[in-house]
């Protein structure tokens, strides 16, 4: 707290941020995916709370803001590596994990202070993903929250799927570029996909289950040099709020360069290896 005081010239406020939003092209109406670092904004009187005031002032309820709050925590422990666990506890873990539910599961910490208060926020509805799950308030959260496919959970059938088909946009709030949790909507599109088994507990009909479910071998690694070649090849509206540096730009046109630089990218691996066989 003290050097996020050190580095802050002035307080932020929920009014500073409101207008701050506005100059960076935020909208009344707009449905935006919000990515978030407090600790990026400076010091904020009233913290996460005056942020998502914010957002919800600007937005309003003609528009629906949407966050990540992922749990994927809630998983297998054959696949976890950090820290790994002895193979002896998993069938104990697998057999005792509380079972997922949209109420008190909490956020994945990586998500920032702002994903894990919004979920609590009045009027916010949380999608049944057990791992991939996305918050929602303002107009459309219904169609786009629910249904949440178990399968392939941040594909088509997921609420990025449904964000893709509005005319939605991302919001980084001093998140990183690759934090962008669209692009993985282009790896269910490209050629080359690694489908694996994972699990999860969850509730079905009142009674906690271990469920299995197909999912993509996920490559976020990438997300850095997607996200940066993105930035390099389109006009990304930038600018700041609070100290956090932030961009607002296109899901639909992010994930559609993602599926095309994917495609290049493992094209690009494909001849490498013919070349040496």
């Amino acid at each position: 707290m003290e050097m996020v005081i050190e580095h802050t010239k002035y307080p932020r406020t929920k009014q500073s941020i409101a207008a701050d939003l506005r100059n960076m092209g935020v909208e009344r109406g707009m449905t935006i995916l919000v990515h978030s670092s407090l600790s990026s904004i400076g010091w904020v009187n009233g913290g996460a709370t005056a942020v998502i005031q914010a957002l919800m002032e600007v937005v309003t309820e003609e528009g629906t803001i949407v966050m990540p709050s992922q749990s994927v925590e809630l998983s297998d422990p054959a696949r976890w590596g950090n820290p790994p666990v002895p193979e002896a506890w998993w069938k104990v873990i697998r057999e005792s994990m509380p079972a997922y539910d949209p109420q008190y599961t909490p956020v994945t910490k990586a998500l920032g202070q702002i994903a894990e208060l919004f979920r609590s926020f009045p009027g916010v509805e949380r999608s049944d993903h057990p791992n991939y799950s996305f918050t929602a308030w303002g107009k459309d959260k219904e169609e786009i929250l629910h249904p949440h496919a178990m399968e392939f959970g941040l594909g088509e059938q997921s609420p990025l799927g449904k964000l893709y088909d509005r005319d939605s946009y991302v919001l980084q709030l001093g998140a990183q570029v690759d934090s962008a949790t669209c692009f993985h909507l282009a790896e269910y599109r490209i050629d080359h996909k690694q489908v694996i088994s994972l699990g999860a507990p969850v509730l079905v009909e009142g009674n906690r289950v271990w469920q299995e479910y197909q999912e993509l071998e996920f490559r976020e690694e990438l997300f850095a040099e997607v996200g940066e070649s993105y930035k390099r090849e389109y006009v990304l509206k930038e600018g700041k709020v609070g100290s956090a540096c932030c961009r607002l730009f296109s899901i639909k046109e992010a994930v559609d360069y993602a599926e095309k630089w994917l495609n290049q990218f493992d094209s690009k691996i494909q001849t490498r290896k013919d070349r040496t066989r």
